[in-house]
């Protein structure tokens, strides 16, 4: 039976009047890594903070492994949770050296140099033991972080935005390296970022949080493909959403007859998201969209396009399609894709 390394239960925060936590549930199965997602003030930060200690929680119950650490009754302090957290700025004691960092706040029971030993070379550092904050780079610096986290044996170790002090070039591999590091130490992890790239890359599973709760959790593939909110939908990578209705097994819009979303089960007015690469468009005479601007972006142009009812959509083509802004297009939908629907709040059927 699979067990789970953090369970947290009905969950809220507010300060004053703001709820930045609302009833929020979230279960994380041990060994598993979880990337949270959401817009600046939803409540990502908050929630690691809750669950490392650094927060009291106004309602609901936080379980690290086998452990209530959080609930009506009970509140277990920073230290004496088993939950490791990397932050921002490393955070690393500018004074010591690479040995004393990593151990600091091992038990005393513990053989240090054995253990410091043993987590340089899990974050590919061993031999640097002796080097000051100042002498590492900054991806050094990150996994000596992880190293000092990792290092207590943590139920649960959290990442608060690890790679936004680094440069894109340096972000790209060190996101490779912490991944590999973290799945070599069975690490169960969580790892807050504002980056879909890295969340999609880095999670086994991505939540997407807005205004204080969890809209969805899945793979990244599923919370891609089959996002649950017009919400997750848009804020997982570029999505339009054009009026559509079901009827006679397909829905009908403006752009075409689509193939049904076989999650709705009943007829009636839909929201249909329409991703970039969903649609393919060529000029034409008879066409029904007009291209309203496109931006060069290397191997594709991302195009705009203005519909007779006003809504726009966005289509992905190769570099080598190069169409006039103005352009009158005919538009097809390219083979593959499974269309998702979002009942109207007018209409009775439910996704």
């Amino acid at each position: 039976m699979t067990k789970l390394a953090l369970n947290c239960t009905g969950l809220t925060k507010n300060y004053g009047q703001t709820e930045a936590i609302k009833d929020l549930t979230l279960k994380l199965e041990q060994g598993k890594s979880l990337a949270l997602l959401g817009p600046s003030g939803c409540g990502k930060t908050t929630l690691l903070r809750l669950i490392a200690g650094f927060e009291i929680p106004d309602g609901g119950t936080i379980k690290v492994g086998e452990t209530v650490v959080s609930s009506s009754n009970v509140f277990v302090p920073p230290e004496k949770r088993k939950v490791g957290i990397v932050f921002q700025e490393y955070a690393l004691f500018p004074h010591l050296n690479v040995a004393a960092n990593i151990a600091y706040g091992l038990q005393k029971n513990t053989d240090r140099k054995q253990k410091v030993i043993e987590m340089l070379s899990l974050v590919g550092l061993a031999g640097l033991q002796d080097r000051m904050p100042h002498e590492l780079s900054g991806g050094e610096q990150q996994r000596v972080g992880i190293a000092r986290a990792l290092a207590r044996d943590p139920e649960v170790l959290l990442l608060d935005e690890p790679f936004s002090n680094l440069d894109a070039d340096l972000r790209s591999r060190i996101r490779n390296e912490v991944k590999e590091i973290l799945t070599r130490a069975g690490a169960t992890v969580i790892f807050v970022t504002h980056d879909q790239e890295e969340a999609l890359f880095m999670g086994d599973q991505v939540g997407v949080m807005n205004i204080g709760q969890l809209e969805q959790i899945d793979t990244p593939e599923g919370i891609f493909h089959r996002p649950a909110t017009p919400f997750v939908g848009q804020f997982i990578g570029t999505a339009d959403f054009i009026d559509g209705v079901i009827q006679n097994g397909t829905v009908s819009t403006e752009i075409g007859d689509l193939p049904r979303d076989t999650r709705l089960e009943q007829a009636g007015k839909v929201a249909v998201m329409i991703r970039p690469d969903f649609i393919n468009i060529k000029p034409s005479s008879d066409g029904i969209g007009i291209i309203d601007d496109r931006i060069f972006q290397g191997i594709h142009y991302l195009y705009q396009i203005r519909l007779p009812s006003g809504a726009m959509l966005h289509s992905l083509q190769h570099h080598n399609h190069s169409y006039a802004i103005g352009s009158k297009i005919a538009i097809t939908m390219n083979p593959g894709h499974k269309i998702v629907c979002f009942a109207c709040p007018s209409d009775s059927q439910t996704t």
